[in-house]
């Protein structure tokens, strides 16, 4: 799995995605059974089904640049060999990657899948609701079913629904097709907000045609923005036995979705608003029921392939003199090797953040700090998103300077548990004001304990400012950058 942001600088390679871990063959049962996730789920109706499973790969990194040809070939071909005499083949794939050579990593991957095991064997994938879904990835697969929640909380549901297509192709109950519709928007239906009034009447809608049988599954997908392809943007995809039915529902809610293309719930707070804000709540902290205020940097977003270590929104916050704060997180990998030199209990010198980019989103701050503890990255999250597995953002740091700690990781990632601040003995819920980078998934855990969360954009890479993004390859004209 990769969502795969074209305008950064960083390649993943293979070397990334065994930072966040690679699991093969016998190393997958133990470490995914019995846990809320997709592959949980799939072991859970292999059971139930009595399926003889292949599972050779479990495979992610961070969202960052273009997938290395080298890195693709490896897992995807590891992929495609393990699927020879299959009868049926599952799959939890993100929807928008891009490899130095494709901008269709997933549409290429089942291109290569269907030259293996021939045209008759059915192939269910589940993906993400930021999918960009391509003509390539709808001729090669019988059914794709993506996330219905954002923040992505139904993974485990949605491979479910996928395992039991899937047993029914199988047993040929059914003979599913797969048909697109688009239009020419680059970004809308609220960003994937399922909660916002666009994506919930698609979600109304399709449900409405899978319990008439008019469909055997609606998807609904807002695409990635941070993706200089020619195939971006909101899609619906219709999985259905008649293509051609198929084809006219799916246009049928494109249509509402090109209606509603303007809508947006997202409203940024003016950093220097947001930090007097969180100023005016200091003065109630500690009292029966407070809670903390939630700010997130929606542009330095991990999850969307920002680099995690812009550095503006933390200079406005100790510019601020900000009391009792905890930020997660910057992503500075000589940082923390910095960190562990000085040693936990003592001070000095760093230079943090900044350094990938410092045109986006602020360059290097240099901060007297305080090592108050540093860790090997690696805990398990319980939370919303996290389905009791374990997580790896290598060797880390909390560095306090004044009155704010600052977690500072190796690999990269944005703030979805409450565990990336207590594994470093941080409590969020004490502190008067928590710092995330993130756009929407931070919410499934830290809106719970917030007090009200507000949004800024910093000017890092994942800016919500579309033109001034250096597009060279999506059609044209598109919305919002033409006028239509």
């Amino acid at each position: 799995m990769h969502e795969t942001n074209t305008f950064s600088v960083q390649l993943t390679d293979e070397a990334t995605f065994q930072a966040r871990r690679v699991y093969r063959d016998n190393e997958i049962p133990g470490a995914f059974r019995g846990t809320r996730t997709s592959i949980g789920a799939a072991f859970e109706a292999a059971d139930k089904f009595g399926w003889s499973l292949a599972h050779p790969l479990v495979a992610g990194a961070n969202p960052s640049g273009r997938v290395t040809d080298a890195a693709f070939d490896l897992f995807a071909g590891q992929i495609v060999d393990a699927a020879a005499g299959v009868d049926g083949v599952l799959l939890h794939l993100h929807g928008a990657m891009a490899t130095e050579s494709s901008d269709d990593g997933e549409g290429e991957l089942l291109a290569r899948l269907r030259k293996r095991i021939g045209p008759d064997v059915p192939v269910v994938v589940v993906l993400d609701l930021h999918a960009t879904v391509t003509q390539l990835m709808a001729d090669n697969a019988n059914a794709l079913i993506s996330y219905r929640t954002y923040p992505h909380i139904d993974q485990y549901e949605r491979t479910w629904q996928a395992a039991e297509l899937l047993q029914r192709a199988m047993k040929g109950e059914i003979r599913p097709k797969v048909a697109i519709a688009r239009r020419p928007i680059l970004y809308a239906l609220d960003g994937g907000r399922t909660t916002s009034p666009p994506f919930l009447e698609l979600l109304r809608r399709g449900d409405a045609l899978e319990a008439s049988g008019d469909a055997l599954v609606v998807s609904v997908q807002a695409g990635f923005s941070s993706a200089d392809v020619h195939d971006i943007g909101p899609s619906i995809a219709v999985t259905a036995d008649d293509r051609g039915k198929a084809q006219g529902i799916a246009e049928e809610l494109m249509d509402y979705a090109w209606e509603q293309r303007r809508f947006s719930s997202i409203h940024f707070t003016p950093l220097a608003e947001a930090m007097a804000r969180a100023k005016a709540g200091e003065a109630d902290t500690g009292k029966p029921g407070y809670k903390p205020l939630v700010i997130s940097d929606y542009s330095d977003n991990p999850g969307s392939g920002a680099y995690g270590d812009a550095t503006n929104l933390l200079r406005a916050v100790l510019a601020a003199k900000l009391r009792n704060v905890g930020f997660h997180a910057i992503c500075d990998a000589e940082a923390v090797l910095a960190a562990q030199a000085i040693g936990v209990g003592n001070r000095g010198r760093i230079k943090l953040g900044g350094k990938v980019d410092p045109t986006m989103g602020g360059g290097p701050l240099e901060l007297d700090a305080h090592v108050v503890a540093i860790t090997d990255g690696h805990f398990i999250c319980y939370g919303p998103m996290a389905g009791g597995v374990w997580r790896n953002y290598g060797l880390s740091a909390l560095l306090r300077v004044d009155d704010v700690e600052i977690i500072v990781i190796t690999h990269n990632g944005q703030a979805t548990d409450l565990a990336q601040f207590t594994s470093l003995g941080v409590d969020p819920t004490r502190k008067s004001t928590v710092i995330v980078k993130s756009m929407q998934h931070f919410r499934a855990a830290f809106q719970p304990i917030a007090r009200e969360v507000l949004e800024v954009d910093t000017g890092a890479l994942s800016t919500r400012n579309f033109k001034e993004r250096p597009y060279k390859k999506v059609r044209r004209p598109i919305f919002p950058l033409d006028d239509i």
